[in-house]
């Protein structure tokens, strides 16, 4: 490409690997298997249609609040990041702020990302910045680089959006017609009728009632309501569910309560701590055994503290950067939930997701306490999440699951990405997953059986998520 790269290439091929054995696992093993995406919050819409952006800035830094938040710390105006300045202007801004996230994973990102999809493999500086931004963009604006082809370049097998069971699946639905052979399935994301203390509860039940065509004048009317909705997202390929919650609660309560309790919050009166989780447990357990029948898998990404700065929250909306780190109880009430279902038969897959390191033992522990042997790693901790999806954060939990579980079991890494440009992510898993091992191996903590110790990498990278997922 034209912008001149650096003496010494960062991103080389054997970045990250430190042995050989790291290498030959890497190049021989995982590199080229294809991307199976279970969790993302990419557009539908933009997939379906094909979307070609206008800019590099339009497709790279739009909704990507890691680098919000980066810049921000920086003391980079909001101006050029969510605000009114050009494309060009804010990709400066950006290329200017790189050199400054070293050790960031942000830095590590950047520059795979720059060199996957567009081949510059020069560091990103405040001095090569318009001249980076002109290369991409004459890529960018060609349908070599339109949504769809972004993914096939990346060997995208099956990815799964997160939808609201408002949703109208419309764009899946367009997709699924077309003769691509990629899969883009919608994921069941019901946190808003969950969620029964926020205050736009019951706007959402009445927008429910619309969808549906189903009063909801009690507890069972809302169960109703969602099974609808849980049915109509199975026929167009959805087979996860997801759920975003600072922690799983786990009060028991009558049916008596549960409609007490419904009715009280929907004449608009204010409930207690207490009465928000009896109703989140029931309407949780209702859920979970919906999923069940339906061979469906449950997540759960928990202990999040979202929201933090009211005031920019005000200004911008959720998801844009002010979220962090959540300190919440997790073991006893969420073991007794899977405990719950479990009881009944009634525990679907599920894959769990802790925000805090501090519960990682927690996680990686609990698990074994619901897989049965009715199907591999039932039960699943999953990757590092959001703030932990760095070399320590995914070090960390792959260390501890080996010790704690059985890594052989695990179904590997996924974007959680609002970035089409965001899929070497799976490379940089796969690069450190490799390196592990291969480390291992020349320390003489694993047997020198490339072949066998290479498919078990080659199962964590693709294999398994392939085997325990229901995608058709």
């Amino acid at each position: 490409m034209g912008v001149t790269p650096s003496d010494n290439t960062f991103i080389h091929s054997n970045f990250l690997l430190e042995t050989k054995s790291s290498i030959r696992l890497y190049h021989e093993y995982a590199k080229e298997l294809p991307i199976i995406d279970y969790h993302n919050h990419l557009s539908p819409k933009a997939i379906a249609q094909n979307t070609v952006f206008n800019s590099i800035t339009q497709l790279w830094l739009e909704g990507d609040h890691y680098k919000w938040r980066a810049l921000r710390t920086l003391g980079i105006d909001e101006k050029y990041i969510t605000g009114t300045a050009s494309d060009q202007e804010k990709f400066v801004q950006y290329a200017s702020a790189v050199p400054y996230m070293i050790r960031n994973p942000l830095y590590h990102w950047t520059h795979l990302e720059l060199e996957r999809y567009f081949g510059i493999s020069a560091l990103l500086t405040e001095s090569n910045a318009i001249e980076v931004f002109q290369e991409t963009n004459t890529l960018t604006t060609s349908k070599d680089f339109s949504t769809q082809s972004l993914l096939k370049k990346m060997k995208v097998e099956s990815l799964c959006t997160t939808d609201d069971p408002l949703d109208t699946l419309e764009h899946h639905k367009t997709f699924a017609d077309n003769t691509i052979t990629m899969q883009m399935l919608p994921t069941f994301r019901p946190d808003k009728s969950i969620l029964i203390h926020a205050s736009g509860f019951n706007e959402y039940v009445h927008l429910l009632e619309l969808k549906t065509e189903i009063p909801i004048k009690s507890f069972d009317d809302l169960c109703e309501a969602l099974q609808e909705r849980i049915d109509h997202f199975h026929t167009l390929g959805c087979r996860l569910s997801d759920h975003g919650l600072e922690y799983i609660p786990f009060r028991e309560a009558t049916q008596s309560e549960i409609d007490r309790i419904f009715a009280k919050r929907r004449e608009g009166k204010e409930l207690d701590t207490i009465e928000s989780e009896k109703f989140q447990t029931a309407l949780l357990l209702f859920l979970g055994k919906a999923y069940q029948k339906l061979g469906w898998v449950q997540q759960f990404h928990l202990g999040a503290m979202r929201n933090n700065n009211s005031r920019m929250f005000q200004k911008l909306g959720p998801d844009t950067g002010w979220d962090s780190i959540g300190q919440y109880p997790i073991a006893l009430s969420l073991s007794k939930f899977l405990n719950a279902l479990d009881l009944k038969e009634q525990l679907p897959k599920t894959i769990l997701y802790n925000l805090n390191p501090a519960d990682n033992e927690i996680m990686a522990t609990l698990i074994g306490n619901f897989n049965d042997g009715s199907s591999k790693g039932k039960v699943q901790w999953g990757s590092g999440w959001w703030f932990l999806d760095q070399i320590d954060g995914m070090t960390n939990q792959i260390n501890t699951l080996s010790n704690m579980g059985i890594i052989s079991c695990f179904v590997g890494m996924l974007t959680d990405s609002r970035s089409f440009l965001s899929f070497p992510r799976h490379e940089y898993f796969r690069r450190l997953l490799c390196n592990l091992f291969g480390n291992d191996i020349e320390k003489g903590h694993l047997p020198n059986d490339l072949p066998w110790i290479g498919k078990i990498v080659s199962d964590i990278c693709y294999y398994n998520a392939k085997n325990y997922f229901d995608f058709k």
